[in-house]
């Protein structure tokens, strides 16, 4: 039985994993997807529509995730939940109806790559208003809470107002304007994003050649998101960070290596590189690195990539889990010399640089990745 078998087998005891059992609907399980737009769906009695929950190695019991279809003309069952979500909408244009409880709706559209977060334990109903079905892919911290209460009911049912979070603001759900730098981070914070292909990215050196990143602080959540962009043929720095941060691809194509800290910086010259995992990615992949697992994002297409990260540790409210995974608050953006989880381009495996231009050597194409300096 593999160490992914073992942690499943485990979970089943969770208060989360029993409450999925309950939905009735399929989990799809595995260290990522290639499509997640081509997983198995099943009719969804809770929600109206159709529904399968996604379990990646990574999330570790951190993050939950599940993807959804409202078929044309229909809407989903008006809900609220103890959780935080992050709904990014994979195919098709609606709207989503927001209120507390006696109080007037707010509503806002959106379509392909929208991206939004009902605020915490507010009503919400999502509505497709096109003719073709609406698919959209949701990563929540379910796990967290469900394991603590083990009560659907008090989770889906309690009358608490978080009012700080949301109390029915005119142009809650319009998008934000108030950007600036944090550490070695730029932060937007907005409760939407029209569509996340074409969301403003900073640059960001320091997690490698030509990366742009920015992080999303949305409805007040722990949980964020943030949106990275990178050249044609070139990669960036391997880092690691704490579990549950799961990676969808927008634009672009390549791969993705993940290998345990355990096994130092240099798993391939050190003989081990069998057990560093690989895996594909391209528009609509998703994975989900380890706790602790160094991973790294290749480019072997011929123009920008683009992916978003779902995931835990804002900037204004992180988590405590996670600033002790990545050391600090700038942890995953700086190197292991300096106290940090992120190894610089010196100091990485040579094979990684090697394989990397071997890829692209199959495609006809060359590396554009900058002279590595020898000390």
């Amino acid at each position: 039985m593999s160490d992914f078998d073992r942690l499943l087998d485990a979970l089943q005891q969770t208060g989360y994993h029993q409450w999925m059992k309950s939905e009735g609907i399929p989990v799809a399980v595995g260290h990522g997807l290639e499509d997640v737009r081509d997983i198995k769906l099943a009719p969804w009695r809770r929600t109206g529509g159709l529904g399968s929950f996604v379990h990646l190695h990574g999330m570790e019991g951190i993050t939950g995730m599940y993807v959804a279809e409202i078929p044309p003309g229909e809407a989903l069952q008006p809900e609220k939940h103890l959780y935080e979500e992050l709904i990014c909408i994979l195919d098709g244009m609606g709207a989503t109806e927001v209120w507390q409880e006696g109080k007037k709706k707010s509503l806002f559209e959106w379509g392909r790559m929208s991206l939004c977060s009902p605020p915490l334990n507010s009503w919400h109903r999502l509505i497709n208003g096109g003719r073709e079905p609406v698919k959209f892919l949701a990563v929540t911290n379910a796990p967290m809470v469900l394991d603590a209460y083990r009560s659907p009911e008090f989770v889906f049912n309690n009358p608490f107002v978080f009012a700080d979070r949301f109390a029915g603001e005119e142009g809650y759900f319009n998008e934000g304007k108030k950007r600036y730098a944090r550490g070695n981070t730029h932060v937007l914070e907005t409760n939407f994003i029209p569509d996340i292909l074409a969301a403003q990215v900073d640059e960001h050196e320091k997690k490698g050649a030509g990366v742009k990143l920015t992080q999303f602080q949305m409805a007040g959540n722990s949980m964020i998101a943030h949106v990275s962009n990178w050249p044609a043929a070139r990669y960036q720095k391997a880092h690691y960070h704490g579990p549950g941060a799961v990676l969808l691809g927008l634009e672009g194509d390549g791969y993705v290596l993940m290998w345990p800290k355990d096994l130092g910086l240099e798993p391939y010259t050190s003989g081990r590189g069998e057990e560093v995992v690989e895996l594909k990615w391209k528009e609509a992949s998703i994975y989900c690195p380890p706790g602790g697992w160094f991973h790294q994002h290749f480019n072997t297409s011929t123009h920008p990539a683009r992916h978003i990260a779902l995931r835990y540790s804002g900037r204004i409210h992180p988590t405590g889990f996670q600033l002790a995974a990545k050391l600090h608050e700038d942890g995953t953006t700086t190197s292991l010399k300096r106290g940090g989880t992120m190894i610089e381009y010196d100091d990485e495996d040579p094979a990684i640089r090697r394989r990397f231009e071997a890829e692209l050597k199959k495609a006809g194409m060359r590396s554009d990745m900058p002279e590595i300096a020898v000390a």
